[in-house]
């Protein structure tokens, strides 16, 4: 770019001359090309961030004052600026207009389906834990506590081992032993169930 020569232009299009305006836009062409090619900006595509650019160059034609600073530095930070203000309007709008977000006064059948849960789901899952709780309801009492201490409460084996006051090596063959027999209860219930 020849900064003289489209600090010429700036002034004669702040004249209204149409063809300046012309010579002007092909100049910023490839810049706002390249930076467009390089913006992602959720709901734009690429000619609406570059019509963006080109609002945002005709504005500072308007707003430009040439014994303050030189046009070219002047207009390439105000477009940065301007798709860089887009992509932070695109993402505070993808947290308050996503598809999880539901308006006070919105009806019902514009809630998206993957939004509820649906019937079939909830049969699903609670014939998964009954299922469950009739597989673990056939362990021995101790085996039901080691399983409660260390996979529903989150304790370690060590600390399993600690409060029975059982070595820790039977601890972790307790473990391996139920975890065996839930195996096999599983396998044996689903064959049972292809069967059927």
């Amino acid at each position: 770019m020849d900064y003289k020569h489209i600090e010429n232009l700036v002034l004669l299009c702040k004249a209204d001359n149409e063809e300046a305006k012309e010579t002007l836009v092909s100049e910023f062409n490839p810049f706002i090309i390249n930076l467009c090619k390089k913006s992602f900006v959720s709901g734009y595509e690429f000619e609406d961030i570059r019509n963006e650019c080109y609002k945002t160059l005709f504005n500072c034609i308007k707003l430009y004052q040439p014994e303050k600073h030189r046009f070219v530095a002047y207009s390439t930070n105000a477009i940065k600026n301007s798709v860089n203000c887009l992509i932070r309007k695109s993402v505070r709008r993808q947290k308050t207009d996503g598809s999880k977000v539901v308006m006070l006064d919105t009806t019902l059948e514009n809630i998206t389906c993957y939004d509820l849960i649906s019937a079939e789901d909830i049969i699903y899952r609670n014939q998964v834990k009954s299922h469950v709780n009739s597989i673990i309801n056939t362990l021995t009492q101790e085996e039901k506590e080691l399983i409660r201490y260390i996979f529903f409460k989150g304790y370690s084996m060590k600390k399993y081992s600690d409060f029975k006051m059982i070595p820790y090596f039977k601890v972790v063959d307790l473990k391996t032993n139920i975890l065996n027999k839930l195996k096999l209860a599983f396998r044996v219930e689903k064959q049972h169930i292809l069967i059927n």
